[in-house]
């Protein structure tokens, strides 16, 4: 059965999806389209722009967003199984399994992004990658530590991505390496997400999806927050609320596809880091990019 991945913030790189638009008049439209619907020329910055340019989380997800889903829109044969995506390519994945439209899951991912850059401008936060530990000791450290620090992303095993205040992830960052982790490496992005620091931005977000028509989908959703499938639209809409304080359950989830029947990883979007953490939590997988 194949399975269709889409990838979250930090596949990004200059020059992202200029092929695509020259030489696909689909694609093109689509992105004309999306300059359109965010009321910038975001395909100035994705074609031209600078790395520094692209980081900015206003502009990096709706571009990781577009890239990923223009590519599986102008496929000639496309006919995914199931569908999921890593944190922000879960919006990606939902376009793609027609849950949502094309513009609607554009215009949410921007409000995600606004809402999520207003969050982390509250307080001083941020995220760390824990390579080499056991996810239950990370998990032990983190609830021993008397700051906000929390699992964010469960990537694969071996490699779990925290978040919390920047004090709590500096104490968990040494008290880990002392557990024996191979690396705790402090990451650079803007704020701690999928944590509690992101519950106004959740708040904000959910008012936004209760207001977007979602329709039954092609097939199911396998979601970061539950790590299970879903295809019921309330179900969809609850986990894609809760996705923004709760971890990204990757590898749960991709374990729940390949127990479901799951054995091809087709990867749509910037990158071949989802094809690499898949391959590394289901070794027999047959895993391709778009």
């Amino acid at each position: 059965m194949k399975a269709y991945v889409y990838p979250g913030q930090g596949a990004q790189f200059p020059g992202m999806g200029k092929d695509l638009y020259e030489k696909i008049p689909l694609a093109k439209m689509y992105f004309e389209q999306a300059n359109d619907i965010l009321g910038f020329s975001i395909t100035d910055i994705m074609f031209e722009g600078s790395a520094e340019e692209l980081k900015q989380t206003r502009v990096t997800q709706p571009a990781i967003f577009l890239h990923s889903v223009i590519l599986s829109l102008v496929q000639r044969v496309f006919n995914p199984d199931m569908v999921a995506g890593h944190s922000l390519g879960e919006f990606s994945a939902l376009v793609a399994n027609k849950t949502l439209a094309f513009k609607d899951g554009l215009t949410l991912v921007a409000k995600r992004a606004d809402a999520m850059q207003k969050a982390c401008e509250k307080s001083p936060s941020t995220m760390a990658a824990i390579i080499g530990l056991d996810d239950d000791v990370v998990e032990k450290v983190c609830a021993a530590i008397n700051e906000v620090v929390v699992p964010a992303n469960y990537n694969c095993p071996g490699q779990l991505v925290i978040s919390g205040s920047t004090k709590g992830i500096e104490l968990a960052c040494e008290k880990l390496l002392e557990a024996g982790a191979r690396r705790a490496l402090t990451l650079q992005v803007g704020g701690a997400f999928h944590s509690p620091f992101m519950q106004p931005a959740r708040e904000e977000l959910a008012q936004a999806i209760q207001d977007t028509t979602f329709s039954d989908p092609v097939c199911p959703v396998y979601q970061n927050a539950s790590a299970k499938p879903a295809t019921e639209v309330e179900v969809i809409k609850q986990n894609l609320m809760d996705q923004l304080t709760s971890p990204v359950r990757w590898a749960q989830l991709v374990q729940c596809m390949v127990d479901d029947g799951a054995d091809r990883f087709i990867e749509s979007g910037p990158g071949k880091v989802l094809q690499g953490l898949v391959k590394k939590i289901y070794p027999e997988a047959e895993v391709s990019g778009l």
